[in-house]
């Protein structure tokens, strides 16, 4: 269970990452595509992770 957690607190960090760079580049007029493709890889792991929770999630309920 405590990979659940590890696993979000790693994509938050993957996020928030991209989020400062995407800032800090912009101020300084710098190319902001690194911090586009860790936002971009960042929601692609929610999708994946919300994905994988929900077919645990469903494999749960289904005991005998």
């Amino acid at each position: 269970m405590e990979i659940f957690v590890i696993y979000w607190l790693l994509v938050g960090v993957l996020f928030t990452i991209g989020i400062v760079q995407l800032i800090m580049k912009s101020v300084k007029n710098q190319p902001v595509k690194p911090a586009l493709k860790l936002i971009i890889a960042s929601v692609i792991l929610v999708v994946v992770g919300a994905g994988a929770c929900a077919v645990i999630l469903s494999n749960l309920s289904i005991g005998h």
